[in-house]
């Protein structure tokens, strides 16, 4: 694995900052959802390692699981307008 160059690492911050969850409006970067990044270059992927956020109740779970999907989807979307030749995959 390599070491990510500050441009690519700056591109990730603002995508971060960028992308909202669209209930509270929060950025990704606020809600603390992606735990790291890795940047495999021979395989040109970027990897994303997330963290489950909100209610563990039943009642909740539901609706939480389709904002975290969707907001996630936004995510990857964004990554992969900012880097067409990267795989970008979660892990």
């Amino acid at each position: 694995m390599k070491t990510m160059d500050p441009d690519m690492i700056r591109k990730i911050d603002n995508v971060l900052d960028r992308v909202k969850e669209p209930e509270s409006n929060l950025s990704v970067a606020e809600l603390g959802i992606v735990r790291k990044f890795r940047y495999n270059e021979s395989r040109r992927s970027l990897y994303i390692f997330t963290e489950n956020y909100g209610s563990p109740k039943a009642c909740c779970y539901l609706i939480t699981k389709l904002l975290e999907s969707e907001t996630l989807s936004r995510l990857k979307k964004e990554l992969k307008t900012e880097f067409p030749d990267l795989a970008v995959r979660f892990v």
